[in-house]
């Protein structure tokens, strides 16, 4: 491997050890495998370029180019051409992504989720850029040692989110990165030199040299660079909060009412502590509810849809409000409730950020450091606040509107509209599309939002499924309405963005559906009862249920107009196949039996998360890789001649030596050079001609100016001197005769004829020739080295 091949696999791996401080703050780690890949390809860009050779600023380019492909056919293959060609919407998209990411890192807790498209991009597109800049450094211009201070940025980025307590493991792996890329310099550079570093030898039993300037050199830049390293960190100012708050960070600052929520995501928590397999008791609730089939236990709204998934807004929280809560927002007098008391136990082992509640609540009484947000009605943990053990009371409401009420509601405010019935642009259209031709003759918002449940829960054709891997990119809904087979995930996301596709306001809830009823009056929550749903909006009553998915929960019974012929069930009956048992065995795929459900794995886990940890729209690494050799070979194989035509004259006119038993070489090497670029311009070589004829030709066919023509003339009285003199005088200054003839050529040539001299040189069928000979000396070869059969002569041939 040569110096040059070794310092950039030393770039790679020094880029890589620096990105590992990044793992902390995403969990999976499993995007590392992936900007490792596309950093590799990267790389081999750079490497591949660099051979031919081009200029260091084209090197650059090439690998700056590379790595936008690479982030266009990974991000935002379908707002490029062709999957790959990045355009407009390309980088709109890639901004979009970004502004995304951003507002999940102040919403997310650490370790963030990598289901987060925005992260993803800011994770990977940041080891390429960081890669970028060490391989140009410690490479291209061939300076390893500012080549820390990417590496040192890296570092110190990653220091400064974690809170974690392996901080020096990553520091050291970083710092043993960069040190490696400083040694394969040295060895580079001491390899140029030769073995006047070598030292002399020692004499027995002499006391050891002091270490060589170079290698003293090198230890002091590893020295001040780690220190540098391990001081910077220390300076940076602290950072709290979302994502750049750990374990135990708070939602807000100080006791009062001020702050802002950035707890994680629900979705992530329900799959850290409810996607496993087993069905442990999570909550245990004693409720005056003679009713049990409308208890869901709501932990948080999601109100955000960003094309990708639902998510809850970055909202201010303040205090919990002592005594009664407000009213919540568009229940009017006239709709019937009852308030209702709940005692709510949490297992020792579920430590969830959210408070798991009756929508809505009008009272809590808890002990703890917790804050309330208003506009979801919500109670979100405090500086590291949970609801490990936790037992607390909460006064609810039963609010039980009527078909007739749902019908007659006015239209929502302008400004509730805005807010919670914006779409992306990129959602498909057929969500829209689907939605209209579901709702077509429906004659209120209410009418359709029935339709809309009644399409997915029975008349669609879904199927329940836990199992089934729909993915979390922007075609994930797509895919849903074509499969028809997902879960409460799906079911939920797709009826809210249908919804407010046709003006209806629309949000995801996120909590646990009712539980199992135990023979001590309590109602046993576990984790196969964890669940999502929509909630519409509709002035006079509310934020309202609705349960599109099939087999879970219950339909609520003013989602049953008092109208003939529909096909909705009885709203006093439960979805699921019995009421008595609604979590345990109703939660489950239909097709898990109770002997699996013993069995630890032998179920699917059905919490939100396992929906969004499968990105099935994400290319696969087989893909992945065809598509960057594709990329390769389309950007490449054009320019084939071009390149190996630029190899050829950096190797004709600049690899041989200057010592007086290489003049021969470099004599034939430039006149070789300079009938090939005439060959180029359209004067094919005549081999039978002396190199003085063939001077002339040139001369004339290429219609040169005295300065080019004396040129030729002086690289063909060397060619002749080397082949002819008994003691050739060797040349000088045949390189700059040789570009002189260029120029020349290239002067009294149209722009055509240039244009093919530069993109398609005539004489790269010098490739084809040779691969023909090499071909010709290998069969000749095998066929020296095969056997052969003489026939037998005499009389042993007879007998």
């Amino acid at each position: 491997m040569s110096g040059r091949a070794r310092m950039a696999l030393c770039a790679w791996a020094a880029t890589l050890m620096a990105s590992c401080a990044l793992l902390p703050l995403v969990d999976p780690a499993t995007w590392i495998i992936q900007a490792a890949f596309l950093l590799a390809v990267q790389s081999g860009v750079g490497a591949a370029v660099r051979r031919v050779p081009l200029a260091r600023p084209l090197t650059v380019a090439a690998e700056a180019l590379t790595a936008l492909v690479l982030l266009t056919l990974v991000f935002a293959r379908a707002q490029s051409f062709a999957g790959l060609v990045p355009g407009p919407d390309t980088f709109r998209h890639f901004a979009e992504l970004l502004r995304q990411g951003g507002d999940d890192i102040a919403r997310y807790a650490i370790p963030a989720p990598l289901e987060s498209d925005g992260i993803r991009l800011m994770l990977v597109g940041g080891v390429l850029v960081i890669g970028l800049l060490v391989d140009t450094l410690a490479v291209t211009f061939r300076s390893a040692a500012p080549a820390g201070l990417p590496l040192l940025a890296l570092y110190s980025v990653a220091a400064g989110l974690s809170e974690g307590g392996t901080d020096w493991l990553w520091f050291l792996v970083a710092a043993a990165g960069y040190l490696m890329l400083l040694l394969a310099e040295g060895r580079e550079r001491l390899s140029q030199w030769g073995r006047v570093f070598g030292g002399a030898p020692r004499s027995p039993g002499a006391e050891p040299a002091r270490a060589l300037a170079p290698v003293r050199t090198g230890r002091r830049i590893g020295a001040v660079a780690l220190g540098t390293a391990l001081v910077v960190p220390l300076a940076l100012p602290a950072m709290n909060g979302g994502l750049l708050a750990g374990t135990g960070g708070g939602v807000g600052s100080g006791g009062g009412g001020g702050g802002t929520i950035s707890a994680v995501n629900p979705l992530v928590s329900l799959r850290d502590s409810l996607n496993v397999d087993e069905d442990r008791q999570v909550l245990s609730v004693r409720t005056e509810s003679s009713d049990i089939s409308n208890l869901y236990l709501r932990i948080v709204s999601l109100d955000d849809f960003d094309g990708t998934t639902w998510k809850p807004s970055k909202r201010k929280i303040t205090a919990v409000p002592d005594g009664t809560f407000p009213t919540p927002v568009g229940l009017g007098p006239d709709v019937e409730r009852t308030r209702t008391r709940s005692t709510i136990s949490a297992a020792d082992w579920y430590a969830q950020d959210w408070l798991p509640m009756p929508y809505p609540p009008s009272g809590v009484d808890v002990t703890g450091a917790w804050r309330y947000e208003p506009v979801g009605m919500t109670l979100v943990g405090d500086h590291g606040q949970n609801t490990r053990g936790l037992t607390y009371d909460v006064t609810s409401l039963e609010v039980r509107p009527t078909a007739e009420q749902l019908a007659a509601a006015p239209r929502p405010s302008t400004a509730m509209t805005r807010e919670y019935t914006e779409l992306p642009d990129s959602l498909p259209a057929i969500v829209s599309d689907t939605a209209r031709e579901v709702t077509a003759g429906a004659t209120d918002a209410y009418d359709q939002a029935v339709k809309l449940q009644e399409y997915f829960a029975i008349t669609g054709g879904f199927e329940y499924d836990t199992q089934v891997q729909v993915g979390s990119g922007s075609q994930a809904i797509a895919r849903f309405l074509r499969d028809k087979q997902g879960f409460c995930v799906h079911f939920s996301f797709a009826m809210a963005a249908m919804a407010r596709s046709l003006g209806i306001p629309a949000r995801v809830a996120v909590g646990f559906a009712p539980g199992s009823p135990q023979a001590d009056g309590s109602v046993a929550v576990g984790l196969r009862d964890a669940h999502a749903w929509p909630e519409l909006y509709f002035e006079g009553i509310g934020w309202t249920r609705f349960e599109p998915t099939p087999n879970r929960g219950s339909m609520p019974s003013y989602t049953v107009p008092d109208a003939p012929g529909t096909t909705l069930p009885d709203a006093a009956r439960p979805s699921q196949d019995t009421s008595e048992a609604p979590a345990a065995s109703a939660s489950a795929d239909e097709s898990c039996t109770a002997q699996d459900r013993k069995e630890v794995g032998a179920c699917a886990s059905e919490s939100p998360q396992a929906a969004l940890a499968a990105d099935d729209d994400g290319p696969k690494w087989y893909a992945l890789l065809a598509w960057a050799l594709a990329v390769l070979l389309v950007l490449v194989a054009p320019l084939a001649p071009l390149l190996w035509r630029t190899r050829q004259r950096s190797l004709r006119l600049g690899a041989h030596g200057r010592s007086p038993a290489d003049a021969a070489a470099r004599t034939l090497a430039a006149w070789q050079e300079l009938t090939d670029t005439a060959w180029d311009y359209g004067i094919a070589p005549q081999e039978s001609g002396t190199p003085r004829k063939a001077a002339a030709r040139v001369v004339r066919l290429g219609r040169l100016d005295p300065a080019a023509a004396a040129a030729v003339h002086r690289v063909a009285d060397a060619v002749e001197q080397v082949l002819y003199a008994p003691r050739p005088r060797p040349g000088t200054g045949l390189t700059e005769d040789v570009l002189r003839v260029a120029a020349g050529l290239r002067a009294t040539a149209g722009r055509g004829v240039r244009l093919r001299a530069r993109l398609a040189p005539r004489s790269a069928v010098r490739v084809t020739w040779a691969a023909a000979a090499r071909w010709a000396a290998l069969s000749g070869r095998v066929s020296a080295a095969r056997p052969t059969l003489r026939r037998p002569r005499g009389r042993n041939a007879e007998s």
